[in-house]
């Protein structure tokens, strides 16, 4: 998409969309367009990327002899192409509302999955044959390609070399000129991954080349051997590979985030309800690295009291910052069975905005008071500093429960447990989906090869949690 258009231009795309509207509109390419409007040959510039941008948009069309129409003028739809495995497609418009477009093979040109086209309406939904009768078209344009980079499996025959795509939506095979350079003994394993000679079976990464006819294959440059399709941990990188997931941190953010206390100062605390006295512990998974919420629960006259704690990273994240426009670009952290590619850098999820044990940690909380029938009584929001008392497993949770309290931390957990059954108990009684899904988590080895599958129970220290994180 393009950036964000300058009252200037935003005067231009609005001149040339009435143009475009009249009545009387005949397509005309951009210089006619600019002519139309008393543009001289100095300001085209803005009507080319005016034009540039609106049919980025999918506002305007480009037909025969790059002239420019609304695509409802000319039969054409804009959006994105979801191709089947078989070879055709179905194009979902992206005006709201509008049914999807089909494809057939033949008509997909030199489209690919996930792309964005635009396609004209050869035969209307009228004429199909299909049990669910939908209009039929042809791409035409192609406005942005998914991929620039395809992972795949590389394999020859006797006069050529060519990559399978992992994904079998992405329907061709790439022919490639593999590469042979000689390993250096020297560099870094991951250096030595990506300029080994691929062989036959590789996992490979190819950056794609322009493709202009259907009649030949894609062609593209092997830019990375992952290694053999069956070595333990290919896998998981293919899949890093295949959806672009940032590996690495630009180095500016590394920058700015070394630039980060590793400790909670006076200063930053200055202000902040201080609850650094009070049992509070935090319960995760086994291989949890960062633990970004906590818990304290209390019986009171009358009921109980809630208090959920979650790690406050605006504190080190400012808006607009390199850290911020990075977890932005993120969006997520990506949890694999291997590995976790996180929203924040180590340094941050894994410090101080991890509220580990024993250490102060900055924190936005909310208090809830509930009465013995579990309905909320008293809400309050504040922010607040904390020192976790406990980390504890889901396992170490669980078995505190199925054993009776001897010490402080397992009556703190059998009162929240009561609470926490309470609510869950009601939250069905008005309704409540019951989602709980068998799940089974991959354990692998350090090389990353899978050793074991263990089922992953939601036993009642996952229930606890779970119904706190509702009602907070």
């Amino acid at each position: 998409m393009a950036d964000r258009a300058t009252p200037a231009e935003n005067d231009v795309r609005a001149e040339i969309l009435r143009l475009l509207h009249e009545p009387k509109y005949r397509p005309l390419d951009k210089i006619e367009i600019a002519d139309a409007l008393g543009y001289g040959a100095a300001q085209r510039n803005k009507v080319r990327r005016a034009l540039r941008d609106l049919e980025q948009e999918g506002e305007i069309a480009r037909i025969r002899k790059n002239r420019y129409v609304l695509p409802d003028t000319a039969d054409l739809v804009t959006g994105t192409l979801s191709v089947h495995e078989a070879g055709y497609a179905f194009l979902t418009d992206e005006k709201p509302g509008q049914t999807d477009l089909f494809i057939s093979a033949e008509n997909t040109g030199t489209a690919m999955h996930g792309d964005r086209v635009v396609a004209r309406i050869i035969r209307g939904a009228e004429f199909s044959r299909a049990r669910k009768p939908r209009a039929e078209g042809r791409v035409i344009r192609i406005l942005s390609r998914a991929n620039e980079t395809i992972v795949g499996t590389l394999q020859q025959t006797r006069n050529f070399s060519y990559v399978v795509p992992d994904d079998p939506r992405l329907v061709h095979n790439i022919y490639v000129q593999p590469v042979t350079p000689l390993q250096n003994r020297r560099a870094p394993e991951k250096d030595q991954r990506s300029r080994a000679a691929p062989t036959v079976g590789d996992k490979v990464v190819v950056r794609l080349e322009a493709w202009d006819s259907r009649h030949v294959n894609p062609e593209g440059k092997i830019i990375e051997v992952l290694g053999p399709r069956t070595a333990p941990g290919v896998d998981i990188l293919s899949i890093v590979r295949k959806y672009h997931l940032p590996v690495e941190f630009p180095e500016v953010v590394l920058e700015e985030v070394s630039a980060i206390p590793q400790s909670v100062t006076v200063d930053s605390i200055e202000g902040r309800e201080d609850l650094r006295q009070q049992f509070i512990v935090t319960i995760d998974p086994d291989d949890a690295r960062d633990f970004d919420d906590a818990i304290a629960v209390a019986e009171i006259k009358g009921g109980w009291q809630l208090g959920v704690h979650i790690a406050d990273v605006s504190a080190y994240v400012r808006p607009g910052s390199g850290l911020d426009r990075e977890a932005q670009r993120r969006g997520n952290s990506v949890y694999l069975p291997d590995r976790v590619i996180p929203m924040l850098p180590e340094r941050l999820s894994n410090g101080v905005c991890s509220l580990n044990p024993h250490v102060d940690r900055l924190t936005h909380s909310v208090f809830l008071q509930f009465d013995r029938a579990g309905r909320v009584r008293q809400t309050r929001f504040a922010r607040t500093v904390i020192r976790s008392a406990h980390r504890l497993t889901y396992k170490e949770a669980f078995a505190l429960l199925k054993n009776p309290a001897v010490d402080e931390l397992s009556e703190r957990l059998h009162a929240a447990w009561k609470l926490a059954a309470l609510l869950r108990k009601k939250r069905f009684e008005h309704g409540s989906l019951d989602l709980d899904m068998p799940e089974v988590k991959v354990v692998v080895d350090k090389k990353g090869k899978p050793v074991r599958f263990e089922r992953v129970e939601n036993d009642e220290s996952h229930q606890l949690i779970e119904e706190f994180m509702l009602a907070a």
